[in-house]
């Protein structure tokens, strides 16, 4: 894989993450269909989409096989960021998944 082909996963991957990110903060605590109309939630599936045109781009030139391990990296950014920023909670089992995914990421890339 090229390392452009690198930079843009990880571009995609950091925008998907960002945007599930913001979803879950314009979701929180809201129950009325028009309360999920906000800025949260408009930016999230504006940056989720687009890192998903950047991962079909990627997919025009790389293959689809290695490509989509780069979903898995969404996985640990989306729960890194839910620790982090919503202070959601971590546990040791839930670092080993990490480590896993991370290695498995790495197999699937080399």
């Amino acid at each position: 894989m090229s390392s452009l082909s690198i930079i843009l996963l990880t571009f995609a991957t950091l925008a998907a993450a960002g945007g599930q990110l913001l979803l879950r903060v314009g979701a929180q605590g809201r129950a009325e269909w028009l309360e999920f109309i906000n800025w949260p939630i408009a930016a999230g599936l504006l940056l989720y989409g687009i890192g998903t045109v950047i991962w079909i781009y990627t997919l025009s030139y790389e293959k689809l096989t290695t490509v989509y391990g780069f979903t898995a990296l969404t996985f640990v950014l989306v729960f890194l960021g839910g620790v982090t920023l919503l202070n959601e909670s971590l546990s040791y089992a839930a670092m080993f998944g990490i480590l896993l995914i991370l290695a498995g990421l790495y197999l699937i890339s080399t």
